[in-house]
């Protein structure tokens, strides 16, 4: 979501909802933990005063490359898979990716890859699909990790640059690797980034591993935050109530 004010010293800036859909909430496929509490905080801050508002949306093929069922004997979350840029003209220098390998999740035209519910789609301006090339994984909204070349990138960059947004808010799931890589590649791109730490969810939930994340965030010159803290509020110029200040 990007936030347009009259104020002219408050920057453009988006909130880029990272789902929540039906296979990564309870019950689902690949369902992470509590992932249906963080709908309501990410519905509160869809209604706060962003310039445009974004959902990034997997939606893999049947034979993506991150599906254990894809990989002989491979067993979903604790198989993984190297996988080298696609696009590369010199196999032997090409960038390579240890991916893990999941369950069949977000196939394209099934329930699975679909919204919850209880999210407010009406709020949402524009929905970015990512994961759609079988040969490579995008964990973020950006596109997948292979930038030598580029490969299968979205169009959330050129969206970014269109609107002039300046600063990029990451929330949804799951904070260890859509939201984590998401924020990252908005940091390198140049966008001041901060994630909303109560609207994310990790798969990892240990608290030692949710440290290494927040680290590695604060690496990347990303700001982690809550949706409540004053900081937060006066990033995006409003009060505590979540008037303009």
């Amino acid at each position: 979501m990007f936030k347009r004010t009259s104020a002219h010293r408050y920057a453009p800036s988006p909130v880029n909802g990272i789902r929540p859909s039906a296979n990564h909430i309870q019950n689902g496929a690949l369902a992470v933990q509590n992932g249906r509490a963080v709908a309501a905080i990410i519905n509160s801050l869809l209604e706060l005063p962003f310039k445009i508002k974004i959902a990034t949306q997997d939606y893999h093929p049947l034979d993506h490359c991150s599906f254990a069922s894809q990989h002989a004997d491979a067993k979903p979350f604790t198989s993984s898979l190297t996988i080298t840029n696609p696009e590369a003209s010199d196999g032997s220098s090409a960038e390579s990716q240890e991916i893990t390998l999941w369950p069949d999740h977000c196939v394209q035209g099934t329930p699975g890859c679909e919204f919850i519910p209880e999210l407010n789609l009406s709020l949402i301006d524009r929905v970015v699909r990512k994961g759609e090339d079988p040969r490579v994984e995008a964990y973020s909204g950006f596109g997948p990790e292979f930038r030598a070349p580029a490969v299968a990138m979205t169009c959330l960059t050129d969206l970014l640059r269109e609107h002039d947004i300046k600063q990029v808010v990451v929330c949804g799931l799951a904070l260890d690797y859509c939201v984590r890589c998401t924020a990252i590649d908005s940091a390198k791109q140049g966008f001041q980034t901060t994630v909303v730490e109560d609207a994310t969810k990790a798969v990892n939930q240990d608290e030692s591993a949710l440290l290494r994340v927040r680290n590695e965030l604060n690496a990347h010159s990303v700001k982690v935050s809550q949706s409540t803290s004053g900081e937060f509020r006066s990033l995006l110029g409003l009060s505590r109530d979540g008037s303009t200040a």
